[in-house]
């Protein structure tokens, strides 16, 4: 899938799933610097890999619930939002005009439950990003209380790599570090409130912050099902892996015996076949309409 092209915006760059635009000025014709259009196609990743094909009205998906979730977090932290009304009609409902910010270059995360990478560093040593966890916790379990994980944000086509606090603290300051910790763990409680009273237990969730003035505003996305883990309630069972309303269900597929992909060979994945394709969007679907309480409409 090609980044469209926009009347009255400049194509910045695109990522594994979104591009962004920059407004340009009608007076001068160059890009602004103080604002950004944020698009989220129907691209979806696994493994550091761009996979094909498309996931329909993921983009979508992924849009309209960040912005629900950004309403619920508005007392916690502000967010980079300017507008999801003023944006092309190409984009509309799956672009999202926002503040320019200065990122932090920290991949922030924030665990519940213990589960994928943070599984596999636990089981080496009985760490996840330097902090020490509980001896005997197995896969899906439940955390004491959420844990503050963070990891670099490699460039594209890298991997990120676990950080521990203390590297934090060294990379962007003490202040903001705290900020971001407290932040990211404030976010996944309260969505595990919100969405314990819906049936979905948040296992873990990857925040983007940018800076303005010294202090931290909430960008990107926010609790999807790219950026968290969704679990059933009432199908959660530690000791194996979980039911989930997210991407997971694409890496297991990738995983199986049935893709015939090898993740260590560095050979890219399989095409995603049309089952997986449509019970993907499914979970995207789900996974919204039950947080939200609202039909989801695809943007058109």
């Amino acid at each position: 899938m090609t980044s469209p092209q926009l009347p009255g915006f400049a194509h910045l760059y695109s990522g594994k799933v979104r591009d962004l635009y920059a407004p340009l000025d009608p007076a001068t014709g160059r890009p602004r610097d103080d604002e950004l259009l944020l698009v989220a196609s129907d691209r979806i990743s696994a493994f550091d890999f761009a996979l094909d094909p498309a996931i329909p009205d993921k983009g979508a998906v992924l849009t309209q619930l960040s912005l629900w979730w950004f309403e619920q977090l508005a007392d916690l932290v502000p967010s980079h939002v300017v507008s999801a009304s003023d944006v092309p009609a190409e984009v509309a409902g799956r672009a999202v005009r926002v503040r320019r910010l200065q990122m932090l270059p920290v991949e922030c995360v924030a665990r519940a439950y213990l589960t994928g990478g943070g599984l596999r560093e636990y089981r080496a040593d009985g760490h996840v990003s330097g902090v020490r966890l509980p001896d005997g916790l197995t896969d899906g379990s439940r955390l004491p209380e959420p844990v503050f994980t963070p990891s670099t944000k490699a460039p594209k086509g890298e991997h990120d790599e676990p950080m521990s606090y203390a590297q934090v603290e060294a990379l962007i300051g003490a202040d903001l570090a705290a900020q971001a910790r407290d932040l990211t763990v404030a976010i996944l409680n309260r969505g595990n409130e919100i969405a314990g009273a819906r049936g979905i237990l948040i296992a873990d969730t990857k925040v983007e912050f940018g800076v303005v003035d010294g202090r931290l505003v909430l960008a990107d996305e926010v609790l999807t099902p790219d950026s968290s883990r969704f679990w059933p309630a009432d199908q959660w069972e530690p000791g194996r892996p979980q039911p989930s309303f997210d991407k997971e269900y694409v890496r297991e597929w990738l995983t199986s015996p049935e893709s015939g992909w090898d993740r260590g060979s560095g050979a890219p994945p399989p095409r995603l076949p049309d089952d997986v394709v449509e019970r993907t969007r499914a979970k995207y679907v789900e996974a919204y309409e039950r947080l939200t309480g609202q039909e989801f409409t695809p943007a058109r």
